[in-house]
């Protein structure tokens, strides 16, 4: 990060989000550079929308909770965690669509482009075990989902038409943001300023394939009202997803590893 954007571009950055951006520059390996505005709002962002995206998860939860309580097996039911879904759906996409228009404006204060730009693909970005891990837990909630369609109470198969939409608007949102990663413009104007574009890359990547929503949906909706065989199918999903994610999470080398990988290989 050898070049600050002009004073102009943008509102001055705290003094923290600097503090934060050494910080996250030393946890990889890019101690020798300097942190700038530039990297320091871009950082700043995704904290926030990650927390964010905690509390709309939370939401989510106390919000399906008071629904099943007003309405109970009642028709009405299905319209309200309808919309509650949806509403945790649209609010993950405008989250994302923030954090994407802080990096548009930040390229636009680059004086200039870091030269030999790269375009990392999927492999780099996402990376085959995370890949294949999404597929998986994708797999197996639409299996559960599939199956409390089979149960014959009316209840269970509300919900579970409530689960389904819930899953596969997740994932076409994740369709959509995991083609905005490949394909938006690299920030950066030096050789270090591109490492750091490609390990945030990475990280955002990474985020984006934890399966918040698989692994709550089918809890928060069905866990308790689906038959006992059900349930044990869920806790057993989400325990083999837990273990497989944090076994992935130690074993597969570290985002500024790919990205060094990815500059050296361009």
């Amino acid at each position: 990060m050898t070049r600050e954007p002009s004073p102009d571009a943008g509102p001055p950055t705290r003094a923290t989000d600097l503090r934060l951006a050494g910080e996250w520059l030393a946890r990889h390996d890019l101690a020798g550079a300097r942190p700038t505005r530039l990297l320091a709002s871009r950082l700043a962002v995704r904290r926030q929308a990650r927390l964010a995206a905690h509390v709309i998860l939370g939401a989510l939860i106390i919000a399906s909770a008071l629904a099943s309580v007003t309405f109970g097996g009642t028709r009405s039911q299905l319209p309200a965690l309808t919309v509650v879904v949806a509403g945790l759906l649209l609010a993950q996409l405008l989250l994302d669509r923030w954090v994407r228009r802080v990096d548009q404006r930040a390229g636009a204060t680059l004086s200039r482009r870091a030269a030999h730009l790269i375009q990392p693909g999927w492999r780099t970005v996402l990376g085959r075990p995370y890949a294949v891990f999404t597929v998986a837990t994708f797999a197996g909630a639409m299996v559960l989902a599939g199956s409390a369609l089979a149960v014959p109470g009316p209840t269970v198969r509300r919900l579970a038409v409530v689960l389904l939409i819930g899953l596969l608007g997740a994932t076409a949102i994740f369709a959509l943001q995991l083609r905005h990663l490949l394909r938006h413009p690299v920030v950066a104007e030096d050789e270090e300023s591109l490492t750091a574009d490609v390990i945030m890359r990475v990280e955002d990547a990474r985020v984006l394939a934890t399966p918040n929503v698989q692994w709550s949906l089918p809890m928060v909706l069905l866990f308790g009202t689906a038959p006992g065989w059900w349930s044990a199918a869920s806790v057993a999903y989400l325990i083999l997803g837990l273990a497989s994610f944090i076994a992935l999470h130690t074993r597969t080398p570290s985002s500024a590893t790919v990205a060094r990988q990815a500059m050296s290989n361009r």
